[in-house]
């Protein structure tokens, strides 16, 4: 199909492009629009045809939920069945990047929550995401705008790449605000279970409910034949082309053994700031300094993807360590990796 592309300069003037992409979704249609997360791939969440067509798109597998997004906290009554826990985290989080997955109501298809009971609702505080879903009346269903298992995307050079031809159409916002996909939490009565970290780190998640559990999938694989709960639990996910590695142990034992294998083996590395002359400039991408952890989550991946146009055959980096937002990190890159880390 031919995309229409339309780039937003202003925030506060989207003038037709956004009244034509709500007839897109309100059709049955695709546009890709900005989050302050990641893009997301959008379509009418009320309509079964418009979750087959995003599946499609992605080349995604059917059983891998969808989230709707709202233009206000308290329209999720509309879709799901909320409650006290809900609200408390309406109240600290949103507008904003989390996820909250709750028994949704029968307007929702079925084919939007891969087959599941229950639906992931998001309310995001992007201006354009919030003007468009405003003015569509409807949730938006919205993956990450990328081909499955690809890095998404977090600027609209990268949905181009992927999306051209798939979708009716992108709209360009710019470059995404935070760069990883949002918290996911599931509800079960009063305690909270973490699907996939974001953002919303596990300690803000403790500050608004005593029982917050953090699900075993998001830092070992999922068990085989284990249905996902929500986006971003399969096995291998926000995968670079080549073979990505995660290298555990002490920072100086790590630069040298990536200094050592660009040398020998033409190996790209993801490096820190202040590592970045030590090494190739050709075969390295640096995401930030080492204590800059929202630099780094805002540019993994990008970086993921322009390592993979570096030709090589195997991508090394750093194994984040899993507290705070490094928690989120560490969730992406493991899956990025398929798990596989390296000691040194």
């Amino acid at each position: 199909m031919d995309t229409r592309i339309e780039r937003i300069t202003d925030t506060t003037e989207y003038g037709e492009t956004l009244d034509a992409a709500a007839r897109i979704i309100l059709s049955g249609g695709l546009v890709v629009f900005p989050t302050e997360t990641v893009y997301g791939l959008g379509g009418n969440g009320l309509l079964s045809d418009a979750a087959r067509k995003i599946y499609s798109a992605k080349g995604r597998p059917s059983d891998n939920p969808l989230i709707i997004h709202i233009a206000e906290p308290r329209d999720a009554e509309n879709y799901a069945s909320t409650s006290e826990v809900y609200y408390r985290l309406a109240d600290a989080f949103m507008p904003g990047p989390l996820t909250v997955i709750m028994k949704k109501r029968d307007c929702i298809p079925m084919s939007v929550t891969g087959g599941l009971d229950t639906v992931a609702v998001r309310c995001p505080s992007h201006p354009i995401a919030h003007a468009l879903i405003e003015k569509c009346g409807v949730p938006i269903a919205a993956p990450s705008a990328n081909i499955s298992g690809r890095p998404s995307p977090t600027s609209a050079e990268y949905v181009v790449e992927d999306m051209n031809g798939r979708v009716d159409m992108i709209i360009d916002g710019g470059e995404c605000e935070i760069g990883l996909e949002s918290t996911i939490v599931k509800i079960d009565g009063n305690s909270l279970t973490l699907l996939r970290p974001g953002a919303i780190t596990y300690d803000a998640l403790c500050c608004v409910c005593e029982n917050v559990k953090i699900a075993p999938a998001v830092l070992n694989k999922l068990a085989e034949n284990e249905k996902p709960l929500s986006p971003g639990m399969k096995y291998r996910h926000y995968a670079p082309s080549s073979d990505f590695v995660l290298l555990d142990g002490e920072k100086r034992d790590a630069l040298e053994f990536m200094k050592k294998e660009q040398i020998e083996n033409n190996c790209a590395v993801l490096c820190y700031d202040e590592e970045f002359e030590y090494l190739n400039a050709s075969l390295s991408i640096s995401i930030g300094k080492e204590n800059d952890l929202s630099t780094q989550a805002k540019r993994l991946f990008t970086a993921l993807r322009e390592a993979d146009k570096l030709g090589a055959n195997k991508i090394y980096a750093h194994l984040p360590t899993p507290t705070g937002l490094g928690l989120a990190l560490y969730n992406r890159m493991i899956r990025a990796a398929a798990h596989t880390i390296m000691k040194v």
